[in-house]
């Protein structure tokens, strides 16, 4: 049997939060990260080459998408460009002359009417970028969960999915659209996968992936353990869920919980539309993102620290967004760069972990800055890469022995 490409001894997973023009402030941490692989394995590193999955959603799923599909000479974008494609696009993805920006009469006939951009920019931009180019073609495993409006659940894209079935093997342009359909920012979208060979069809009807999973680390950790019990060679012999057996990198993209924007006493007298739509805010998907956010960082956080590997997983967030800073599409020069700032600025902070009681990120007394962290990361898996090597080194020269 050929040797596995996964062969070594632990399963290395990286995974990105939604929210929007936020995914700045990840894109600003990836590029710290693939800096510190390069000074340690050659200017050519990339971060793909050192995962074996990248899982994002939304704006999570649009950088997974850039980190691993093929792009010049077949290999993928660096991360230092991430940020150059947000400041390049992003004002075209959320044009700030949006009808956001009409009378007020006028923008709330349209904010009921319809989404607040109509999304072709966006459309335009992955599908000339991707091309015809599927999920099975990405150079590394990657997951980007959306939600169909018309079945009522989740749908999870994968590369290992892709592979299996026709009928699961999405274009990247579809899911990248998909999982960026925002409700009331952006249009849902539908497409449809054909199998050429038997005929058959299979239609989606889809939104945010950020319903389901706003942070989709729980969901790639559950989808090793799902390859691993099929025996997937892809991945190490080890027990499901065993965090001793992992490297796990989390990116947020930044919250308001310092804020304090919704109270009881002001929601309590909200209807359906206060709770859509509050003078420039969005209760329920801020509610629901963050809600998701959390209780994956506290169920991952715990599953680490059972199993005594809490070094293992590493969750960079900011929770002290205020402002146009914690706006998902606020894209004017100003905020953009204050999103790349506070990216810089996140690097310099303690590892922090959210405190159940308060809902706060908390910084560890007697840890490192994230930037040290990552930089501890990036010896890992530059490590981990190494040694993966030498057992594929080894194994052909026994092969070549027999």
């Amino acid at each position: 049997m050929a040797i596995s490409s996964a062969i070594g001894s632990k399963i290395t997973v990286l995974s990105i939060d939604g929210g929007g023009i936020r995914g700045i402030i990840p894109g600003t941490i990836l590029t710290s990260l693939e800096s510190k692989l390069q000074d340690l394995d050659g200017p050519n590193a990339r971060i793909a080459d050192y995962f074996d999955i990248i899982a994002g959603t939304s704006t999570g799923g649009l950088i997974t998408t850039l980190l691993a599909a093929p792009y010049k000479e077949a290999r993928p974008m660096f991360a230092k460009d991430i940020n150059d494609f947000y400041l390049q696009h992003g004002p075209k993805i959320f044009p700030q002359n949006s009808k956001n920006f009409l009378s007020p009469f006028t923008s709330l006939i349209d904010k009921v009417m319809g989404p607040k951009y109509d999304g072709k920019y966006l459309r335009s931009l992955v599908n000339q970028r991707l091309g015809d180019m599927t999920v099975k073609d990405t150079l590394t495993n990657v997951l980007i969960p959306a939600f169909d409006i018309k079945l009522l659940q989740p749908v999870i894209f994968s590369t290992t999915g892709g592979k299996e079935s026709a009928l699961k093997n999405a274009r990247l342009a579809d899911i990248c659209i998909s999982t960026s359909a925002a409700p009331t920012f952006f249009p849902a979208h539908y497409f449809e996968i054909m199998d050429n060979a038997t005929g058959r069809t299979r239609s989606f009807d889809l939104i945010d992936g950020a319903v389901a999973a706003n942070n989709p680390t729980l969901m790639a950790i559950s989808h090793i353990s799902k390859e691993i019990m099929k025996q997937n060679p892809q991945f190490i012999d080890m027990k499901p869920m065993d965090s001793r057996n992992m490297l796990v990198l989390s990116l947020g993209t930044g919250a308001a919980k310092q804020e304090f924007k919704y109270s009881a006493a002001t929601a309590s007298k909200w209807g359906l539309f206060d709770w859509i739509y509050d003078n420039g805010k969005t209760p329920m998907l801020d509610i629901f993102s963050d809600a998701s956010s959390d209780v994956v960082d506290i169920h991952v956080s715990t599953l680490f620290q059972s199993l005594g590997s809490k070094h293992n997983y590493l969750r960079i967030q900011d929770d002290t967004l205020t402002g146009d800073a914690a706006s998902v599409d606020i894209s004017n020069k100003e905020n953009l760069q204050k999103l790349v700032n506070i990216g810089t600025r996140l690097l310099k902070e303690p590892v922090s972990r959210v405190n159940l009681e308060t809902g706060r990120f908390e910084k560890i007394g007697g840890e490192d800055s994230n930037e040290e962290a990552l930089a501890r990361f990036a010896k890992l898996l530059s490590e981990e890469r190494k040694l993966r090597s030498q057992v594929k080194q080894n194994y052909v020269k026994e092969k070549f022995a027999e």
